[in-house]
């Protein structure tokens, strides 16, 4: 055991890998719906370098980790965190930060009571609504200040992170038992799905465009075919829909049901199955310069007679409106003659290859600007100074830049699957190296009452967020319950609760809500911890 142990002490990289290692295995372990996934990572470092002190990662892995993970967080939540600031998203997002605020405040009180220092209470903040890049700020500023311990705020997550996921998937259970007689909280029912998309034929009964049904269904299905006299083409938005044409539309299922009796009647009969006339491709889009491009941009149906209806997006389905702006990894379902797919394979690049592939060059440039950022002293009312570091800097940046796609022939999107690495591995590193710092300590607080108290402050500090969360939503906002359950898991940046939510709804509604709310709760969550480094 001694000769492991120096081993490991000797050659940082190996011991990187070792825990990397154990922490992934770890994270797959299942109990019910929940698993530590990738915080595994963090719980396999502590327990490594609990057993000797040598044991601990390099800084520069814990920094690294967390640029390249906040960075690519940033980026790929940047367009649905635009989609959020408008609309009926800014009220709710507004409600979330009241929520985070109170919360902060509430977890100022327990620390004042339980004595805490600033970086306990901190670390217990971001533990209590899960947050890494939140936690990943107050271990920097603690490190670059000198005003603490950054192993403090470390310990307190790892004790916290349990409760806070034990305790919103109980309060989610709870207010869906108790609670079933609230009209905003639908029994799930598994015909009532709109996960995915379907298509139906349709026969006309009146005369409209295509247009004239987009506006009448708020654009939330497509007309794909048309057969016409036996003749088949693809729509376009100035097609005429005549009595007797028998059109293929596709859509969420809802909303194609009550698109049909605005068309004309289902029928059994079926677009004409002749490949010859018009074939369907599923294509990636692997090409650069298409990124930020809504499809009708690309005049799909004047130049190459096709049309997208489906692109499919990471794990989502979504219909092929002129109106959706194209990403990296997206794979779009064309219909087309088939004397027209080879240009369209190369328009859209269909290279999985080139989707595997970083823009090395605009990523460094991209998360350089946002380390630069992170420097930056911004002045405080009444003297004093806060920086956003490494982990807010890079997330505004990748934000904004998320937003913005391009800026000439740079593309700062990543392809989906890339993205998806990148973020994986820049959060192992970031666990490993704060987990082996923090082992130690972690071992001594834990075997203290101390510890107890702190999991237990927790665990009741999560239980009372998560039931105002899930009781405004479904309340004041007049939410369903579904998606009231992904504003909570948004509100606490939580997948294992999102996870849970989205197997019990057995519908997308979760996933929707958290992506209205996460972006903005993610931001706020890392002011907030900041803050109450100040204040405590």
């Amino acid at each position: 055991m001694t000769a492991l142990v120096d081993l490991l002490a000797d050659n940082p990289l190996l011991l990187l890998f070792v825990v990397a290692a154990l922490g992934q295995l770890l994270g797959r372990i299942t109990v019910g719906t929940f698993s530590l996934g990738v915080a595994g990572v963090l719980f396999a470092g502590i327990a490594v370098g609990a057993v000797d002190e040598r044991l601990e990662l390099p800084e520069l892995v814990v920094q690294l980790g967390l640029a390249v993970f906040v960075y690519a967080l940033g980026l790929a939540a940047g367009p649905a965190f635009a989609r959020a600031m408008r609309g009926p998203g800014l009220a709710l997002n507004g409600v979330v930060t009241a929520v985070l605020a109170a919360s902060a405040a509430a977890v100022a009180g327990t620390a004042a009571i339980l004595g805490l220092d600033a970086g306990q209470g901190a670390g217990l903040f971001t533990g209590v609504l899960t947050n890494t890049p939140a936690l990943a700020g107050v271990v920097e500023t603690l490190s670059g200040t000198g005003r603490g311990d950054p192993d403090e705020p470390v310990v307190a997550y790892s004790i916290a992170y349990p409760a806070s996921v034990v305790a919103s998937i109980l309060v989610v259970t709870a207010v869906r038992r108790l609670a079933a007689h609230i009209p905003a909280l639908p029994e799930p029912d598994e015909d009532d799905s709109d996960e995915g998309l379907t298509s139906r034929v349709v026969e006309v009964v009146r005369r409209m465009t295509v247009t004239d049904l987009d506006q009448a269904t708020g654009r939330r299905v497509l007309v794909g075919r048309i057969l016409h006299h036996g003749e088949q083409t693809v729509a376009d938005p100035l097609s005429v829909l005549r009595p007797g044409d028998l059109v293929g539309v596709v859509g969420p299922r809802k909303a194609v049901e009550s698109a049909i009796p605005l068309i004309g009647v289902e029928t059994s009969r079926r677009m004409l199955r002749d490949r010859s006339v018009l074939d369907f491709r599923r294509i990636f889009v692997s090409n650069r310069s298409l990124v930020g491009r809504q499809i009708r941009d690309l005049d799909l149906p004047g130049r190459y007679e096709a049309l997208v209806t489906r692109v499919r997006r990471g794990d989502a389905d979504l219909v092929g409106h002129p109106d959706l702006v194209l990403e990296l990894g997206d794979r779009v379902r064309v219909v087309a003659p088939p004397a027209r797919m080879p240009e369209l394979t190369r328009l859209f690049g269909d290279s999985y290859r080139a989707l595997g592939e970083v823009d090395v060059a605009t990523f460094s440039i991209g998360l350089a600007l946002g380390l630069l950022l992170g420097v930056v002293d911004v002045p405080l009312p009444g003297g004093g100074s806060f920086s956003l570091g490494f982990a807010g800097g890079p997330l505004v940046v990748g934000l904004v830049l998320g937003i913005v796609r391009r800026t000439g022939s740079l593309v700062w999107q990543l392809p989906y699957g890339a993205g998806l690495t990148l973020r994986q591995f820049g959060l192992v590193l970031f666990f490993a190296g704060i987990g082996t710092r923090a082992g130690q300590r972690f071992v001594e607080v834990v075997a203290s009452s101390a510890g107890v108290a702190l999991f237990a402050a927790a665990f009741v500090l999560s239980l009372l967020i998560a039931t105002v969360t899930l009781l405004v939503a479904t309340g004041p906002l007049r939410m369903g319950f579904w998606a009231a359950t992904g504003v909570l898991a948004g509100t606490f940046t939580q997948p294992a609760t999102l996870a849970f939510a989205t197997e019990q709804a057995r519908n997308d509604e979760p996933e929707k809500s958290y992506a209205a709310v996460a972006p903005l709760a993610i931001l706020v969550k890392i002011l907030l911890a900041q803050a109450l480094l100040l204040v405590l």
